[in-house]
């Protein structure tokens, strides 16, 4: 695939992101208290297969899809009890997924054995954070949520889409730009959820970038850049987001924070009385989460989300009032 460089090295630098997995005692992977498939939940099981219009080749399938339902199903009321009704956890479209199947379908395609090294940048002095939420979509400046299948790019998606919310923020202009194509339109180079073999097709270009900037790891600075500057790409743990519904997700010891494997637009931050969130843009389709979005728990780098804050650069003349965050 044939991108202008800044914008290559900013893909190239997400998809290298994607860690390698921690090993989760053997407690947390299985249920040995589980009580009997019951009546009740076999209904859930034939419900969720006609809501995301799931089917199975043969029986001895179907009974272990459902196993596995089971599982999940149990792991989602675990997790929403932990929470203490902050957030809510249950059927999704990931229900009759193993953890390491779901993780085969949506981990990056080249996970690395090591820490990339990360050109970090001289940033700018940002003014002190004034504000206690910040909510991009507010602004108008974001598109619709993408799915992207089951093919493994949510770097990608999520370049693209730092890119579309700045030009909207700097231009005035909101543009929808390819995933597969470069900074081309999604008009011209349609998004396939395949691996081309036939490589990046010329295209016109829709929009550029100037350079890219990899952010300190530290919240009140990436809170602060998102109010002056506009959403940013980050990469996090993705372990809690196959059973996830709604609410704000605060980690335990169930999402390490040094083994992160997705990414994600980070576009706004809020607070429930004294509890701080980000809210951030998935790649998973509008039915999944909170509309496609989801929260995470703010001040405690939960899942990571500080490991590999970036932006791309977009420089030139602002057209007009300047777009700001609204909370």
């Amino acid at each position: 695939m044939m991108l202008p460089t800044k914008l290559s090295y900013l893909l190239g630098l997400l998809a290298m992101v994607g860690l390698p997995w921690n090993t989760y005692s053997a407690l947390e992977q299985s249920f040995h208290d589980l009580p009997p498939v019951t009546w009740d939940i076999v209904e859930q099981f034939k419900a969720f297969q006609i809501q995301y219009n799931k089917s199975y080749p043969d029986p001895a399938e179907q009974k272990r899809r459902l196993e596995i339902f089971v599982d999940n199903l149990a792991w989602a009321q675990q997790l929403t009890k932990e929470h203490g009704g902050m957030a809510q956890f249950g059927v999704t479209q990931f229900s009759d997924l193993t953890e390491e199947e779901f993780r085969q379908l949506y981990q990056p395609w080249w996970p690395s054995s090591s820490d990339p090294r990360l050109k970090m940048e001289k940033h700018s002095r940002l003014q002190r954070l004034r504000t206690r939420s910040c909510d991009w979509r507010k602004a108008g400046v974001l598109n619709p949520v993408r799915d992207q299948k089951t093919c493994n790019c949510c770097w990608a998606i999520s370049a693209v889409e730092n890119v579309e919310a700045l030009w909207a923020i700097q231009y005035h202009k909101n543009v929808v730009l390819s995933v597969q194509g470069g900074l081309a339109k999604e008009r011209d180079y349609p998004y396939r959820a395949q691996l081309s073999h036939n490589g990046c097709q010329k295209r016109k270009k829709e929009a550029w970038i100037h350079d890219f900037l990899v952010l300190p790891r530290e919240e009140n600075y990436m809170a602060q850049h998102l109010v002056e500057k506009g959403p940013i790409t980050v990469t996090i743990n993705m372990k809690l987001l196959q059973n996830y519904q709604k609410g704000v997700i605060k980690p335990d010891r169930n999402c390490d924070p040094q083994h992160v494997d997705h990414s994600v637009l980070l576009v706004g931050f809020g607070h429930i009385h004294n509890f701080t969130y980000w809210t951030l843009k998935n790649s998973w389709g509008s039915n999944w989460g909170e509309k496609g979005y989801f929260r995470l728990h703010r001040g405690s780098n939960a899942c990571g989300i500080t490991k590999y804050p970036v932006t791309a650069l977009v420089a030139g003349q602002s057209q007009g009032r300047r777009i700001r965050c609204n909370g």
